[in-house]
């Protein structure tokens, strides 16, 4: 299966640069748990395409809306910035 990811850099509020990761998936589930398990796959398989990861969060629709899972910091900027444009592929 091919999952969408954005990947982007962003300075953060301490004025260093935060790397992260938006993946367009959901775990099956959708649970906590089962999101959780997802995200950090992804993130390690981003993160062996060699692609820095500071933060990651999936993104996908639930009752018409974007809705965000992950890194909590990563998922307020989300939630302010809007869903990024996707840049990557990879293979999940």
């Amino acid at each position: 299966m091919r999952v969408n990811l954005a990947h982007l850099r962003e300075r953060s509020r301490s004025g260093g640069w935060i790397n992260f990761a938006v993946f367009d998936a959901r775990s099956s589930s959708g649970t906590r748990e089962d999101n959780s398990r997802l995200l950090a796959q992804l993130t390690a398989r981003a993160r062996l395409a060699n692609l820095r990861v500071d933060q990651s969060a999936l993104a996908y629709m639930s009752g018409g809306r974007v809705q965000f899972f992950g890194s909590p910091a990563l998922v307020d900027y989300l939630s302010d910035a809007g869903l990024p444009s996707w840049t990557h592929t990879i293979d999940a």
